[in-house]
């Protein structure tokens, strides 16, 4: 598959927004035919096929990170003439320096042979368990933190990609419950309104769970289809509503994703029909959600959460959910009281029946008035409309 990210195939411009990253074999030609690499950054690539002459390089100050060189010798020599060689961890199941964000095709490789226990997602997944899970021995964590590393990097040019496609307008956070069914009210509820967001070219970014964050992620991904379509794709997907029921559940996504594919599309393209979604490995047993355009799946579940939350500065729309969503309500309060990173959007809890029975606006109001940036309450707003909560969210 053509690397999305790399829109020319020689001469001085850089092949993305990191003019002093190298990602791919075509841009590190570019480089090789002018004799030197020096201060530069290789990522991830594999040197040890069809393996490029190094010898005559200025490789001084250059980092080679994650890279397959084709032996023991070739990386001896590289670092004998002023490299810096961090070698990838062969026996882990994951890249070590990811130069990319994931593709719902990367994390659902081998479904179609092994079925959900022999796809990437879930291989990963089973590797971090058996290496402590949320406390790995020290190998394992540096490992990790590696792989973390590409993917903030690899975030930071998605994120530049679309930027330039669409202005840097704010990110919506979507957020909401794990549990929620497919075909359920909230379910729809939120799918829709990431349809019309993202129509409208706002960015969608999700924890890229199921139930709410599947819906969010699976509205965009309908952007440019109606909302006929969106709600026939929710029908179909309805046959498999609960997510640990993980074939079906799976299945039935690959199966929508064939029913309505999209055409072959960039980077900011591919953010606009699906969305950002960040995952992590800690709860793995979760199927992917398979919508989301560009997925950056971490291990750190508190690297991941804070990006969310730090992204979705356009506003947060909170759909039905318990402890879990509550806790990214706060954990986003404390960034808009202190304006941290800068102005917030608006708070918009969808389902009035349900944030009632938990009042949490009430204390997120009471909260915000007291910023020491001035009142802060009226971002707050609760509603069962759907075209309030648009209003709410473009102003």
């Amino acid at each position: 598959m053509p690397d999305p990210l790399q829109p020319v195939l020689g001469g001085d411009a850089p092949f993305d927004a990191t003019a002093d990253e190298i990602e791919t074999r075509a841009e590190l030609d570019v480089h090789l035919a002018k004799n030197t690499l020096a201060g530069l950054c290789v990522l991830g690539l594999r040197l040890d096929r069809d393996p490029p002459d190094l010898t005559g390089v200025d490789v001084r100050e250059t980092m080679f990170v994650g890279c397959h060189l084709a032996g023991p010798e070739a990386e001896i020599d590289l670092i004998r003439r002023g490299a810096h060689v961090i070698p990838p961890f062969d026996e882990r199941p994951y890249p070590t320096h990811p130069a990319l964000l994931y593709t719902p095709e990367d994390l659902s490789a081998g479904f179609a042979g092994h079925g959900f226990a022999g796809m990437f997602d879930t291989l990963v997944y089973q590797h971090f368990v058996a290496h402590g899970g949320a406390v790995p021995d020290i190998r394992e964590a540096l490992s990790q933190r590696l792989h973390d590393a590409g993917i903030d990097n690899a975030l930071g040019k998605a994120l530049n990609e679309w930027a330039h496609a669409h202005g840097p307008g704010g990110a919506i956070g979507i957020m909401g419950g794990h549990a929620a069914a497919r075909g359920s009210d909230p379910y729809r509820m939120a799918a829709s309104l990431a349809q019309r967001l993202a129509a409208s070219d706002r960015l969608i970014v999700t924890g890229g769970g199921p139930g709410v964050m599947e819906a969010a992620n699976l509205g965009a991904y309908f952007a440019s289809r109606t909302a006929a379509e969106l709600g026939d794709a929710i029908d179909l997907l309805s046959v498999a509503p609960h997510f640990m029921d993980h074939d079906p559940y799976t299945a039935t996504a690959l199966s929508v994703r064939r029913s309505y594919p999209l055409a072959d599309l960039d980077v900011a393209g591919r953010l606009r029909h699906g969305g950002l979604a960040l995952p992590t490995w800690l709860y793995g047993h979760e199927p992917a959600n398979l919508f989301a355009g560009q997925i950056g799946k971490y291990f750190s579940n508190a690297v991941r959460e804070d990006s969310i939350l730090r992204l979705a500065r356009g506003g947060i729309v909170f759909a039905p959910g318990w402890a879990g969503t509550v806790q990214e309500i706060f954990q986003a309060a404390t960034k808009t009281f202190y304006v941290t990173d800068g102005p917030s959007g608006a708070y918009v809890f969808l389902g009035t029946e349900h944030w009632s029975g938990l009042p949490v606006a009430d204390l997120l109001r009471s909260l915000l008035a007291r910023s020491p940036h001035g009142d802060q309450s009226g971002l707050v707003v609760v509603t069962d409309s759907l075209d309030e909560a648009v209003a709410a969210l473009s102003q």
